[in-house]
């Protein structure tokens, strides 16, 4: 089962849930926070290596989740 990353339209939180794709597709996913069952998969960020090996490749994004600055004070 794919880990999907999730916002509560209710209470703005964001949470990731171990799912089957089935559960997701059928809206059965409640917010660990408040419960609701208004949560909105969101697309998550991926990292892979090129085929060289070594670092990962950017294309351009931040280091981090955090933010989509090239730089933030959480990721330099």
């Amino acid at each position: 089962m794919p880990i999907y990353e999730f916002c509560c339209r209710s209470c703005e939180s964001r949470f990731e849930e171990l799912v089957s794709a089935a559960i997701v597709d059928n809206g059965g996913v409640e917010c660990p926070k408040c419960g609701s069952s208004k949560t909105e998969r969101l697309l998550s960020a991926f990292s892979f290596t090129s085929s060289g090996g070594g670092a990962p490749a950017s294309m351009g994004k931040s280091g981090c989740s955090a933010c989509a600055k090239t730089s933030c004070a959480s990721c330099g």
